[in-house]
């Protein structure tokens, strides 16, 4: 397993929002998930920057250079791509924001629209005259890559090709806020399983992208009946872990669980997307929850360093304790009893 490390990312002071880098030596670019409200609002262009500033509000926008903001009623590589991510890229590229490297940070669908822009950035931007960013990892929280199981079940919805019982009918308008119809379906098209795997599945940019996951629910557990395996309530581990193949995983690793627990992982995720590589789990941790300013318990170490392609690494301390009651040991992230998942995160950054 390759590793991420302190020497790729220099402490440096926390500045404001600024053309300088917010957290560390490194420019941190936003790229948020899915919306579900826009798909019935479709809303302009002034909204969309509006709703992709007020997601990150909770935590991470205070510690940005900027964002790619996107609306959840068009497709990836439709008006999504040619409409906001090029336009983004083309800025990034003449303010010469990544010159030095950046790390773009990623939540649920932002996985996904992520994979295509590294997937097209550098042709799309040398093309043009213009210089291709310099991404030095994508740090991906709750990442939907891999597709949501409740994408399939919400166009089949909408389509009418799906059986409704009640329970479905709850977990779709809990996750939507509504039954979706045909017209209004825009990217949950894009987060059904196999179109998700489908779409840029190996990017021409072999970027490391570094996996944060939950295994918590928003839902009150009523989504997680319809997701294969552990789940964070959204989105099941196969693809927050970066897992090859979708299929019913209990865990990012074959050696410890998400509460921790040291234990032989008979479900756990051992064959990986190219450069996916997962970091933190929480075992109490929802698809929000990863990304918000609210302490969820503590987190375990899927892999306790990760390691870019350029050789340097990050490590993430941890310390075994064990449990007198079973013998059994558990690891945890150091301070993790009271630091939340994200303000780890931004601390690796530093």
């Amino acid at each position: 397993m390759k590793t991420l490390t302190k020497g790729i990312l220099a402490t440096l002071a926390t500045l404001s929002f600024s053309a300088h880098a917010a957290i560390g030596e490194h420019p941190i670019i936003l790229i948020h998930g899915f919306q579900a409200d826009q798909l019935q609002t479709k809303p302009d262009r002034q909204a969309v920057e509006q709703e992709g500033a007020d997601y990150w509000r909770d935590f991470w926008l205070a510690k940005a250079d900027d964002r790619i903001d996107w609306p959840s009623q068009e497709r990836v590589a439709g008006k999504i791509s040619s409409d906001y991510i090029w336009p983004k890229l083309q800025e990034l590229s003449k303010n010469q924001t990544c010159l030095n490297g950046c790390i773009f940070v990623t939540h649920s669908t932002g996985d996904l629209v992520a994979r295509y822009m590294l997937d097209n950035q550098a042709n799309w931007l040398e093309n043009a005259g213009l210089q291709p960013l310099n991404i030095l990892a994508t740090f991906d929280f709750a990442g939907a890559g891999g597709g949501s199981e409740l994408g399939d079940l919400a166009i089949n919805v909408a389509e009418g090709s799906g059986w409704v019982n009640g329970a479905l009918q709850a977990a779709i308008k809990l996750w939507l806020g509504e039954i979706p119809n045909s017209s209004n379906t825009g990217v949950l098209n894009d987060l059904k399983v196999a179109n998700a795997r489908q779409l840029a599945p190996i990017p021409d940019g072999r970027i490391p992208r570094v996996r944060f996951t939950g295994d918590g629910s928003d839902y009150f557990n009523l989504t997680g009946g319809f997701l294969p395996g552990h789940d964070d309530g959204v989105v099941a581990s196969h693809s927050t872990c970066g897992a090859s193949q979708a299929g019913d995983f209990n865990s990012c690793s074959v050696s410890v669980a998400y509460d921790g627990k040291l234990a032989g992982q008979s479900r756990g995720v051992s064959d990986f997307m190219p450069d996916h590589y997962p970091l933190l789990m929480g075992d109490d941790y929802s698809h929000g929850g990863l990304i918000s300013n609210s302490h969820s318990g503590q987190v375990t170490a899927a892999n306790q360093q990760v390691t870019f392609t350029n050789g340097k690494t990050l490590a993430v301390s941890t310390t075994d304790e064990k449990y007198w009651l079973t013998g059994n040991y558990y690891r945890y992230v150091d301070g993790s009893d009271e630091v939340t998942m994200s303000q780890l995160v931004a601390d690796l950054l530093n």
